[in-house]
């Protein structure tokens, strides 16, 4: 019973930071999502009516439009991290002696440290006009002030984190897989990559549910990189969100924005961990 109560007296102090910076921030806007807004006023007035409006206005195939953006390169780049990520993870795992594999995890942690906005502005010197965009332009056929090669770069700066987190969040999967299964299946017959795909791979599954999710949570947060690289033609809805809290003051709407992109995210989170466990189960 003394265990019991100590555990509870160690936790009041958690619970209540999460009660005060997390559950009632929340919980405002929330409300806040339900009250009516006047033009011209900044947010909605404390005795405003409550509407379902701004979630109806939700409808319209412009909010639409955002929604899907952001779900689809958030896709897009989560899986190329979870391609590009993997190699680099088993490498250091399976391929580097202890010392370099101590370097190299480091050399990963250590660009998460770096500013969002030094990696963003880098990429832009980089691929944008004053960098190598006549040369990758020319070798894709596409304009570089076209939306194809303006998605492309937001991609890229997507990616710029996305790897080393992909990479880093493997790195324990990886370790944890015994070596020797992947040599029993040679042994029998199976080639190296036929062995690396079918006892590997599989294996890694939950580590590669966890870095997808991770990544694609990313994403769909991703605020300075649609809204830097994106040059107004990439938008996502964290942008529409801003601009609904800072340029208009139509606090309302953008909380109701929020809370269906709070939903729709795990929505997708759960949904995909759900198909997973069960094709897991299944097999």
């Amino acid at each position: 019973m003394k265990n019991y109560r100590g555990a509870v007296l160690l936790m009041v102090p958690g619970i209540g930071i999460v009660l005060a910076f997390l559950v009632l921030p929340l919980a405002n806007v929330v409300e806040e999502s339900f009250r009516l807004f006047e033009p011209g006023r900044i947010g909605a007035a404390k005795d405003a009516p409550y509407t379902l409006f701004n979630y109806a206005e939700l409808l319209n195939t412009n909010y639409l439009y955002y929604f899907v953006e952001t779900a689809r390169i958030g896709l897009i780049a989560s899986i190329t991290g979870l391609i590009l990520g993997f190699p680099i993870a088993y490498f250091i795992t399976r391929r580097l002696r202890a010392i370099w594999r101590k370097i190299a995890i480091g050399f990963l942690v250590g660009i998460m440290f770096i500013s969002t906005l030094i990696r963003v502005y880098a990429l832009q010197l980089t691929f944008g006009p004053t960098g190598i965009a006549k040369i990758l332009s020319g070798l894709l056929g596409v304009s570089m002030n076209g939306r194809f090669y303006t998605e492309l770069i937001v991609i890229f700066g997507l990616l710029h984190y996305l790897v080393p987190i992909a990479a880093i969040t493997l790195l324990g999967t990886i370790q944890n897989i015994n070596p020797r299964l992947s040599e029993a299946a040679q042994a029998l017959g199976a080639s190296r990559w036929m062995a690396h795909l079918s006892i590997t791979v599989p294996l890694c599954i939950p580590g590669l549910l966890s870095a997808f999710l991770i990544s694609f949570t990313l994403c769909l947060s991703a605020f300075v990189v649609p809204m830097i690289l994106g040059k107004g033609k990439i938008l996502f809805v964290s942008n529409l969100i801003y601009a609904r809290f800072s340029e208009i003051s139509n606090y309302p709407s953008g909380s109701a924005i929020s809370i269906i992109m709070l939903v729709l995210s795990l929505a997708i989170i759960y949904g995909v961990t759900y198909v997973v466990s069960k094709r897991l189960v299944k097999y």
